[in-house]
């Protein structure tokens, strides 16, 4: 497996990683448009080290990518026509995934995906879902490319964009 677990101990570096990833990935302010201290935010992302949820994607010890992957949905998802209904418990949820401007371009967003889904696989879990922002047109080829479908829309506030619409996938 290519992704493993952060630790308490990565927090500094995941947080470093995702403030790098937000400040020098192209585009950022019109795709995902994350913010420094808004989405991801550190309690965000510590709170996925400390439920075990969130995975990093390493080269020579190095962080190049990383993913938070829960399994369960919030109340979001419970808007949205899915596939196939199941309790929260039974669904993972892909979120703030994220590659090193560095390393973009080179598969690894789809390889970190593939993990995910293998890692809801053995969890366990009866479906895989996420959003991503309307505007993050990259986001959406690529996870259409490994077969999640669009599932609806939902209009929704976010620190970081305010109102806005939000797409869902799920993967079939």
């Amino acid at each position: 497996m290519k992704i493993e677990l952060a630790t308490i101990q990565e927090y500094e570096s995941v947080i470093a990683f995702y403030d790098d990833v937000t400040a020098r990935t192209p585009e950022m302010a019109v795709y995902a448009r994350w913010s420094k201290g808004k989405h991801p935010t550190e309690e965000g992302i510590r709170a996925y080290i400390d439920e075990g949820s969130m995975y990093l994607y390493k080269e020579e010890k190095v962080i190049v990518g990383a993913v938070a992957v829960t399994m369960y949905q919030g109340e979001d998802y419970h808007a949205i026509k899915w596939f196939q209904q199941v309790a929260d418990d039974k669904a993972a949820v892909i979120h703030i995934l994220a590659v090193s401007p560095d390393y973009q371009g080179k598969g690894i967003g789809s390889e970190m995906v593939r993990e995910a889904i293998n890692l809801a696989k053995e969890k366990g879990m009866w479906a895989i879902r996420l959003d991503a922002l309307a505007s993050n047109t990259p986001a959406h080829r690529m996870y259409k490319r490994l077969g999640f479908e669009y599932r609806g829309k939902q209009h929704l506030y976010a620190e970081n964009t305010g109102w806005t619409d939000f797409y869902f996938f799920e993967l079939k």
